[in-house]
């Protein structure tokens, strides 16, 4: 028997997720628009207890506060609330339920996280090279730079690299996405670069940490679970 889910914002992201939730056991019960997050309730998810979140970062705090006073176990793939995360935070805790968030749901792009954080403790005593980061986007994704190039700006600071970095980003086209990290000298350039192919890889992110948020508690991030999902089984 599926389980009941509710997708709270119906646009491209949302449709895959849609596409994708039976091979993950769930059944879609609800389907919200972004302007219809407002209008979140108990009958309006149909009586789900699960949900996955992609609006706005406008829209997302409102509408994690409305799942957590719910008690609605949710996945929340929006970029740009994570200022309202200490109160978010306490919403969810408050609620005694659980939330997974964070800058992206690709397994590739934590797994990317992980290598650069790894490099950048590697450049980080080699004063002779410079770094940028840059990504690039299809043209209506509306934060620029993106969250997880930010994401991954802040780790290579935190892991130690203390030089120049250049942050930069383009919007053209319908590119799912591209983040680069490079590190630069007079005698050579490396390059890590992590090329999405679709949006696919997005939502199964997110139906994994839906599946694996079941019977939980609490706030965690995306990236800190990614290593607890290869047991979860995918139905074929």
């Amino acid at each position: 028997m599926s389980v009941p889910l509710a997708i709270v914002g119906y646009g491209k992201m949302g449709r895959m997720v849609e596409q994708l939730a039976p091979e993950y056991g769930f059944g879609v019960r609800a389907r919200l628009r972004s302007a219809d997050s407002g209008k979140l309730s108990a009958e309006s998810l149909g009586g789900a207890k699960t949900a996955i979140e992609f609006t706005s970062g406008a829209a997302a705090a409102e509408n994690l506060g409305r799942l957590a006073a719910l008690g609605v176990a949710t996945v929340c793939g929006t970029t740009g609330w994570f200022d309202h995360l200490p109160a978010v935070r306490d919403e969810f805790v408050g609620a005694n339920t659980a939330l997974v968030y964070g800058p992206n749901f690709s397994i590739g792009v934590n797994l990317f996280l992980e290598v650069v954080t790894h490099a950048a403790k590697l450049f980080a005593g080699q004063p002779q090279y410079e770094a940028w980061a840059w990504e690039i986007h299809h043209s209506a994704k509306k934060d620029s730079p993106s969250g997880t190039l930010k994401r991954l700006a802040a780790d290579v600071r935190a892991a130690g690299y203390e030089g120049p970095l250049e942050l930069s980003a383009s919007r053209a086209g319908k590119h799912p996405g591209t983040h680069e990290i490079g590190f630069d000298s007079v005698e050579d350039t490396i390059t890590l670069r992590h090329t999405a192919r679709s949006r696919e890889g997005f939502a199964r992110g997110a139906l994994l940490a839906a599946q694996w948020i079941a019977g939980k508690k609490g706030v965690h991030e995306f990236r800190e679970i990614v290593g607890k999902l290869g047991n979860i089984e995918v139905v074929k």
